[in-house]
């Protein structure tokens, strides 16, 4: 029975390493964000590499210095995101499956200067992953459907007499 089951690793491949992608992501200015305290997310949708082994979704965790001083307090933040996503990333599925030639590139930013209980983290997080799920499939669904109607559109012109 265990073997039919998906490993929930979070490979290397799935963290954004990338300079070229964390710039697209910050400085290319077609990401989007939300909040949801005390995470933000900043996420964006980039061609999707041509290997079937690139993941779909990738993710950079960021605890600015200025919140925890200690790299310790730092460690621990990042260890409570990335679990938290590892286990909720089930959410961003469905919407994932409608673009499989696009990369969802995903950045969690903690605001808050005190440590959090994982179960907190681990609510708002999925809070923020069905919200860019919501936006994702919003923004998906209505170019398929003015592509479809454009033809329609040109073809029900009024002609010259």
């Amino acid at each position: 029975m265990t073997g039919n089951l998906e490993r929930k690793t979070l490979r290397k491949e799935e963290r954004i390493c990338s300079k070229k992608h964390i710039d697209q992501l910050f400085n290319g200015g077609t990401a989007r964000s939300m909040s949801s305290f005390p995470l933000r997310v900043v996420y964006d949708t980039v061609a999707r590499p041509g290997s079937d082994a690139s993941p779909q979704a990738a993710i950079l965790i960021s605890v600015p210095k200025r919140h925890f001083h200690h790299a310790v307090d730092r460690n621990r933040v990042k260890r409570q995101v990335r679990e938290a996503y590892r286990q909720n990333r089930h959410l961003l599925a469905d919407v994932l499956s409608i673009m499989p030639d696009r990369m969802l590139l995903l950045s969690f930013i903690w605001m808050a200067d005190r440590h959090l209980p994982s179960s907190d983290v681990a609510q708002r997080l999925q809070q923020l992953l069905a919200r860019v799920a919501t936006q994702l499939s919003s923004a998906a669904s209505p170019a398929s459907v003015t592509d479809s109607c454009n033809p329609v559109a040109t073809s029900s012109s009024p002609q010259q007499p």
